[in-house]
């Protein structure tokens, strides 16, 4: 038996749990409020230098690494804007609290920035876009929390939603009718659970029943089992899995038979003990544009001796959103309207676009475990066609 369970995931705060998930493993969703409406964003003078905010927990124990990567990627993407676009980079450090983000937030926008960056963390994220909601200032968290997502604040990572759609999308297509959910009884398991949900909703997938267990290894190891069963018992054709590789999921893999059904899951499989597991092999989940996401690490070593942190991307696409609107001479480059194109943008991994609800949804590729490795069965879209 393969162990995942980490002490260590319990130490990083509300918002950064391992395998580039934020907020969800670690905040309670119930403790953070939206903010409030949005009015539009800021206007902004095209030619002239735009100052930006960045908000990132430099001097916290747990985000402190995260953070550097994070400023280091942001770095990255104005210099690849070269002198398309005149950005004047703030840099604010939160510490991780909500307090000190929501005062850096104000800091911030009392200075002349016209949009944000930033913070990491849910509830830090989600006090900063209070902090200013009534300045008509922008927020692009770099949380996937979609809870804090609206008003005035945007979720820049990928969310369970987005994750949930693409995977149902690709598994209707192939023929798949219905399906059992197994999460764990923690918030990224239920946001889990909820997204797969309405993702086969949406997809004419129809759920036969849910497993849930608690966050334990005997749990874990016996959800596998009735997992299984419930497949059988329903006749379901795929399970839908939301445990995450340093939790749960090598414990609930030990006991799904090889072959019972289409595995498939919702986190970040791309890690050696998981390709490797037996019940695994012929599961699918997503991966970022292998290919965007390479050049984007190449482009990274390049600049600064070292690999970017696998969290590093969402930074990067914020600047990217920026400078691009900026770069496209327009006066409502940051507003609202500006920043949900339908179109999207180009991004370290891969095309994304800011949706009106405040989430961003990400062109993911489909991955599926063969002989112990990745292999991507439906390469991820290159563009939203304008819809």
């Amino acid at each position: 038996m393969v162990t995942f369970f980490s002490k260590s995931r319990n130490a990083l705060r509300c918002g950064f749990a391992g395998l580039a998930l934020l907020a969800l493993s670690a905040c309670d969703a119930s403790l953070v409020s939206n903010p409030l409406p949005g009015t539009g964003g800021q206007k902004i003078d095209p030619g002239a230098r735009v100052p930006v905010a960045l908000l990132l927990p430099k001097s916290d124990a747990a985000g402190g690494p995260v953070a550097r990567s994070m400023e280091n990627a942001v770095r990255l993407a104005i210099a690849d804007l070269g002198d398309k676009a005149n950005i004047d980079l703030r840099v604010y450090d939160t510490a991780g609290k909500p307090a000190t983000a929501a005062a850096q937030a104000q800091a911030a926008v009392d200075g002349g920035a016209k949009i944000i960056i930033g913070p990491l963390f849910a509830e830090a994220a989600n006090a900063a876009g209070n902090a200013v909601a009534d300045e008509n200032v922008v927020v692009l968290s770099l949380s996937n929390n979609a809870s804090i997502a609206g008003g005035n604040v945007f979720v820049l990572s990928t969310t369970f939603g987005n994750t949930a759609n693409r995977l149902l999308s690709y598994a209707a297509r192939q023929g798949k009718k219905s399906a059992v959910i197994v999460h764990q009884n923690n918030v990224s398991g239920t946001t889990g659970r909820d997204a797969f949900a309405k993702a086969a909703t949406r997809n004419g997938v129809t759920i036969t029943r849910t497993v849930a267990y608690e966050f334990n290894p005997a749990a874990a190891t016996a959800a596998g089992t009735q997992a299984a069963a419930a497949m059988t018992e329903t006749g379901a054709d795929t399970l839908l899995i939301t445990a995450e590789a340093a939790g749960s999921l090598g414990f609930l893999a030990g006991t799904l038979p090889p072959g019972g059904g289409q595995y498939v899951g919702l986190t970040n499989w791309n890690i050696s003990q998981v390709l490797t597991l037996p019940s695994l092999q012929g599961g699918w989940f997503t991966v970022p544009d292998p290919g965007r996401s390479a050049g984007f690490r190449s482009r990274y070593q390049a600049a600064y001796g070292s690999s970017p942190h696998n969290l590093a991307a969402g930074a990067y696409d914020g600047m990217a959103a920026i400078g691009t609107l900026i770069a496209a001479g327009k006066s409502n480059a940051l507003t609202t309207a500006g920043l949900t194109r339908r179109q999207g943008f180009e991004g370290a991994a891969g095309i994304f676009r800011l949706l009106p609800d405040g989430t961003t949804e990400r062109g993911l590729a489909i991955a599926r475990v063969t002989n112990n490795a990745l292999v991507v069965i439906d390469p991820a879209p290159r563009s939203f066609g304008g819809s």
